[in-house]
């Protein structure tokens, strides 16, 4: 019964494909020594959940996700027309606007910093993994304090995802989060968009490789398991010359290296910068640039060391 579920949920994933530089840690993907460190088997100390036992694995991924935050509350779907206007609260969050907005698929909060420009912004769609919601990560990965640190001018949007292997996907379609935004009366801008995934999130992001706006990925120890949907993203499919992906390893250096290696224009680098005047040109420039993150699965997105120096490396305007 176990494996019929598994196979269920991976068959739900599956996405129908459509529509100058300073001497350092660069170097040819074929020549970099990429090797994986052993997955942990806890959670890290201190953590919630400390110790309790990893879920099972996505079928046909070597890589386990990990389990270092208690389970969410499961949301009740609420009534919706798909038509009406919907329901937002507002607040002043690290000194900019947010707003939580109630839709049938749970939660979505949409946070623009202090000096944002909507002529000049684009947006950052920012999915989160297992065992927390939108409304934690929100809350507990301090992510508006993230997204400032950036200093990038965008419309940052992060929507519910599934909380584990038995969940399904909240927006199979990103149209229809980008319409369900728009029934809160917030308006995306013109600017490119990019989606930023951090473990299992790869079962929503993988399904949005498809769509026209979606200029740049960047995965964060995510690698699990779409690799055929990421391939198409960066490698065959018909806009993957228009495309960009940044793929971060540390339990899934493996899975992420190995995909990396597949391409002559990939450049890999073997720990995040501390500071981005340490990206090197190849690095900043790179259509796919693989790290190998010296951080663990979970500070990857606690940290506040990884996702504001990632954003710095898309076309975003800087505020």
């Amino acid at each position: 019964m176990k494996m019929v579920l598994l196979a269920a949920v991976l068959f739900a994933a599956t996405p129908a494909i459509a529509d100058d530089e300073p001497q350092g840690s660069t170097s040819p993907i074929e020549a970099e020594p990429l090797t994986s460190s052993p997955l942990p088997t806890e959670d890290a100390p201190g953590t919630p959940g400390e110790n309790q036992p990893a879920p099972p694995p996505i079928a046909g991924s070597k890589a386990r996700l990990m389990n270092p935050t208690p389970h969410a509350a499961r949301h009740e779907r609420e009534k919706d027309d798909g038509d009406g206007r919907l329901e937002k609260q507002e607040d002043t969050v690290a000194g900019g606007k947010h707003w939580r907005i109630r839709t049938a698929a749970g939660a979505v909060h949409v946070w623009v910093p202090d000096g944002y420009d909507r002529e000049t912004a684009g947006t950052v769609v920012y999915v989160h993994g297992y065992y927390t919601d939108a409304d934690g990560a929100w809350r507990d990965h301090n992510l508006a304090r993230q997204f400032r640190a950036s200093h990038q001018n965008a419309l940052f949007v992060v929507p519910d995802a599934p909380v584990g292997n038995e969940d399904s996907v909240k927006w199979p379609a990103f149209k229809d989060l980008r319409r369900a935004i728009s029934r809160a009366n917030i308006h995306f801008p013109d600017g490119p968009v990019i989606v930023m995934g951090h473990s299992g999130a790869f079962r929503t992001v993988m399904q949005w490789v498809d769509h026209r706006m979606v200029e740049q990925i960047i995965l964060l120890d995510a690698m699990y398991a779409g690799e055929s949907a990421f391939d198409e993203y960066i490698g065959s499919g018909k806009r993957a010359d228009e495309h960009k992906l940044i793929v971060v390893g540390a339990s899934t250096a493996q899975e992420s290296s190995g995909f990396a290696k597949k391409y002559k224009f990939a450049v890999a680098r073997e720990r995040m910068p501390d500071s981005r005047s340490e990206w090197s040109r190849r690095e900043r420039t790179a259509k796919l640039l693989y790290i190998r993150s010296q951080y663990e699965h979970m500070a990857i997105v606690t940290s506040g060391k990884v996702i504001p120096m990632l954003l710095r490396l898309t076309p975003l305007k800087a505020l």
